[in-house]
C-alpha cells in the first residue's frame, strides 16, 4: 500500500510536555513506525514543521530528531497549503487566538489543555471550530493510561454494580528553588502567566469524570497557595500568585443516572505514601478498585474482609494484601502517542473521534465553576455548554 505524508505545524514544542510527549514519544515515534497504518492499508507519515521564537532552539530539536523543516515564522507555516495541520502546545494565553488563526488559515487543529483561561474564549474558538468544518481536538491523555482503561473496562464489565463514589488523590511536592531546584517551570506558580493547578488539572478531571464515572452536575472547590514563596529558574525569589492546591467534591450522573460523589485532592505541597502520584479509588456496591496511572487493584464484595474497630491494639490486617492485581491483558503504548493516531486517522478518513474543541472547553467550564465557587463558598453548577 501507499503511504502518503501529512504535513504538520509544531507550535511550543521546545517546552517540556510538547517536546517529551508530543514531538518526540508520539510524532517521532510514529515516523519511527512507518507512519499511522489506515483501516485500507494506507499508511500516512507525519511530516512536520516546528515552529517557534527561539531558532537556536527550534533548529536543535529539530537536528536532534531527524526533522528537515523548522522556522519562526508562523505565519508563513500557515500559508504554507501543504500544510494541513496545526498542532499547539505553547502558552494557554496565546492558545485560542492561534486556533482560531489556523482555523481561519483552513488547518485542521488539535491542541494541549487547557484550549483556553477562560470559558468565553473557549466557547468562542470552539464555535468557530465547530462551523469551519475542519477537524478539530484537544488532548486528553489520561483516558489513555493503562490504569484508568483497566477502570474503564471493569466499569464496562459491571464489576462495581452501582457506582458509590471515587476518591482522586494528586499530586507531589514541588521544590520551592531554594534548597534544592525546581522540576516544574516557575510560570506555573503565577496566576498572571496561566499558573495554577485548579486551570492546570481540573480541564484533566473533567474528562475523566465525564467519560469514565459520571457527567460532573455540579462542584465544590476550596483553593490555596500554600507555598506564597518561590525561587525561578534563576534562582530568583518572586511571589507565588496562583493556586498550589485544591480541595474539591463533584456531584456526578452515573451511566445509569445514579448519584455518584467524587472527591478531588490536588496539591503540588504534598508528600507522596501512595502507591502513585495519582491514584483512582472507586467503591461500588458490588466492588472496588483503585487504581494509579499503570496498575489498578480490585476487591470483590465477596472477598471484602471484615476488619474490627479496636483503638487499644495494634491492627494486625495488611490492608494492601487484601486486594487483587487487574492483568496487563494487552500492550499499552504511550497516550498521547494513541491518541495522535486516532487523530490522524481522524483527519486522513474521517474515522470516529471524540475529543473535540467543545469537549476541551467542558474543561475550562470546570475550572471557572471551581474557582467560582472557591472565590464565592458555595456550591456551583455545571450545565449544558451552549455548543
Amino acid at each position: 500500500m501507499a503511504t502518503r505524508t501529512l504535513g504538520l505545524i509544531m507550535h511550543g514544542v521546545t517546552g517540556r510536555m510538547g517536546m517529551n510527549q508530543h514531538l518526540i514519544r508520539s510524532i517521532c515515534a510514529i515516523r519511527a513506525e512507518g507512519g499511522v497504518t489506515l483501516a485500507n492499508g494506507e499508511k500516512v507519515m507525519p511530516d512536520p514543521i516546528l515552529i517557534g521564537r527561539n531558532a537556536e532552539k527550534i533548529e536543535a530539536l529539530a537536528r536532534a530528531h531527524g526533522i528537515a523543516r523548522w522556522g519562526t515564522n508562523l505565519d508563513a507555516a500557515l500559508a504554507n497549503k501543504a500544510d494541513t495541520v496545526f498542532f499547539d502546545a505553547g502558552t494557554t494565553q496565546m492558545r485560542p487566538m492561534l486556533l482560531a488563526q489556523a482555523l481561519r488559515a483552513g488547518k485542521h487543529v488539535y491542541c494541549e489543555k487547557p484550549i483556553a483561561t477562560t470559558l468565553a474564549e473557549a466557547l468562542e474558538v470552539a464555535k468557530l471550530a465547530q462551523a469551519s468544518g475542519l477537524k478539530h481536538g484537544a488532548v486528553q491523555d489520561k483516558l489513555f493510561l493503562p490504569g484508568l482503561r483497566k477502570l474503564d473496562m471493569l466499569r464496562r464489565a459491571g464489576f462495581f454494580g452501582r457506582m458509590l463514589s471515587l476518591r482522586l488523590e494528586f499530586g507531589y511536592w514541588v521544590f520551592e528553588g531554594d534548597l534544592q531546584p525546581i522540576q516544574r517551570p516557575s510560570w506555573n506558580y503565577r496566576a498572571e502567566d496561566g499558573g495554577g493547578i485548579i486551570l492546570d488539572m481540573m480541564c484533566h478531571w473533567r474528562y475523566v469524570l465525564d467519560n469514565l464515572f459520571g457527567e460532573v452536575q455540579s462542584i465544590s472547590c476550596l483553593g490555596a497557595t500554600h507555598l506564597p514563596k518561590r525561587w525561578d529558574e534563576a534562582g530568583k525569589p518572586y511571589a507565588a500568585t496562583a493556586d498550589d492546591a485544591a480541595y474539591a467534591i463533584a456531584q456526578l450522573k452515573g451511566f445509569g443516572g445514579e448519584p455518584v460523589i467524587a472527591q478531588l485532592n490536588m496539591s503540588w505541597a504534598t508528600r507522596v505514601r501512595r502507591d502513585d502520584l495519582v491514584t483512582f479509588h472507586v467503591d461500588g456496591t458490588d466492588g472496588s478498585a483503585v487504581a494509579g496511572l499503570t496498575d489498578c487493584h480490585v476487591q470483590s464484595r465477596v472477598t471484602t474482609p471484615r476488619p474490627v474497630w479496636n483503638p487499644d491494639v495494634k491492627q494486625s490486617m495488611v490492608f494492601h494484601g487484601q486486594w487483587q492485581l487487574v492483568p496487563d491483558s494487552q500492550v499499552y503504548d504511550n497516550g498521547f502517542k494513541v491518541q495522535w493516531e486516532q487523530f490522524i486517522r481522524h483527519v486522513a478518513e474521517d474515522a470516529p473521534w471524540k475529543f473535540t474543541l467543545p469537549e476541551g472547553a467542558k474543561g475550562v467550564q470546570l475550572v471557572e465553576a471551581a474557582l467560582q465557587s472557591w472565590k464565592e463558598r458555595r456550591w456551583v453548577d455545571v450545565p449544558a455548554l451552549p455548543l
